[in-house]
């Protein structure tokens, strides 16, 4: 694959470029002292908005549905000229990440038209309502009831690690409707509005200080049929398409943590040159496997990109980046603290922008290794549907969902 970009490519480029240094002053949250959440939002609606208007919310999608009609070559340049500033956009990326992909996929062309705009220009935030406190890694745990009334279907039980659902207009969420089959045939997928009465969202203060991090109680939560996307009880296809998606939108190789030359800078400034700071040994030799991590996760992420471009969707194969992204995160910032000594652990005070904090990236890799897959259902994922492995042994795979203990 050709690493440079082509003539057209390079235009889009500078075009890109030229557009986000001129929303830098009034969006960048470097521009600005320490905001509040909500103005942090504020500004986040106004910045997406703009650049919906300019089909960046979504570079490959149709006009008609809110995109420019771009390529994802297009969209992966435009992801990397954004990257270089600190917009408030986070509070969009579970909405755009894996949500409206999936409604893109799923819902009606009536539906399309009502609730793909409004999210891409930041109007409508969405949350993903997958994990329960008895389903995390094996999603096919859940126990969230949803049981037919009429044209409506009656939602009652709990998720919990639901990012953003606090500001949620929308979810999508995944439940139980038929426990007398085994685990994975009887689920079925809908999208909820999060306003709707009996839903109840607390939020959970992590350890990092975050708190976007969100229980959801639904206690007898009505939703129409219409609201259902794709089959009843066939709910476990739509879920594996939405952690498709998710397992691609992280293969990013900083990892939710700082980028390699940001580290770079951070370790002269912290340790300067010589035998106690980047010319020592151990230094080095991290630095090194910093490096090599984050070429093969970018060299693969290109092969993903290939893919795409040539009309595939996200596939199991990007499990892989996930696991090597996780673990890159979680030593890399366990390094950068050791280097610092004690003064390492000296953690700041609670900003939504502190993706670059090496602090907050340690408090937070443990859960990434979690998040969208454990490390163990991805290998099973590698194993089986990538290597053509044999499966894993599941006792309770024919077993109705009812009888398991």
């Amino acid at each position: 694959m050709d690493f440079d970009d082509t003539p057209e490519e390079a235009e889009f480029r500078l075009e890109v470029r030229s557009w986000l240094a001129e929303q830098a002053s009034a969006y960048s949250l470097k521009s600005f002292d320490d905001l509040s959440f909500e103005r942090q939002l504020s500004l986040g609606r106004e910045f997406q908005a703009r650049k919906a208007e300019r089909g960046y919310a979504k570079i490959t999608w149709t006009q008609e549905l809110g995109g420019m009609g771009g390529t994802p070559m297009q969209a992966v340049i435009y992801e990397q000229e954004e990257e270089k500033y600190n917009f408030p956009t986070v509070f969009f990326a579970i909405s755009l990440g894996m949500p409206i992909p999936v409604m893109r996929r799923f819902a009606t062309e009536a539906q399309q038209q009502r609730y793909l705009k409004p999210a891409l220009r930041g109007e409508e935030v969405w949350c993903q309502l997958f994990s329960e406190p008895s389903a995390g890694s094996d999603l096919g745990g859940i126990r969230l009831k949803a049981v037919r009334d009429g044209d409506d279907w009656v939602l009652n039980g709990q998720k919990i690690w639901t990012s953003y659902a606090h500001i949620s207009d929308f979810g999508i969420i995944v439940t139980r409707t038929d426990p007398a089959v085994a685990k994975h045939k009887g689920m079925t997928f809908f999208f909820v509005d999060m306003k709707s009465p009996g839903i109840e969202v607390r939020q959970i203060k992590q350890a990092a200080g975050g708190g976007e991090f969100c229980e959801v109680f639904f206690s007898d939560v009505r939703v129409p049929d219409g609201n259902r996307l794709g089959e009843i009880n066939a709910g476990w296809s739509v879920a594996i398409a939405t952690l498709m998606e998710e397992r691609f939108a992280v293969t990013d190789a900083a990892g939710g943590g700082a980028q390699l030359e940001d580290t770079m800078h951070f370790l002269r400034r912290e340790l300067g040159e010589g035998d106690g700071g980047l010319d020592d040994p151990c230094v080095r030799e991290k630095i090194a496997d910093w490096y090599i991590a984050e070429s093969g996760i970018n060299n693969f992420y290109a092969r993903l990109l290939t893919g795409l471009s040539q009309g595939q969707l996200p596939g199991p194969e990007a499990a892989l980046s996930k696991i090597v992204i996780a673990r890159k995160l979680q030593a890399q910032s366990a390094d950068i603290m050791d280097f610092c000594g004690p003064a390492g652990a000296i953690y700041p005070d609670f900003q939504v922008s502190r993706a670059n904090d090496y602090r907050i990236a340690w408090l937070e890799a443990a859960g990434y290794r979690i998040a969208g897959g454990t490390d163990e259902i991805l290998k099973n994922t590698i194993a089986e549907r990538v290597l053509g492995l044999p499966g894993d042994i599941r006792v309770d795979k024919d077993i109705p969902f009812e009888e398991l203990k």
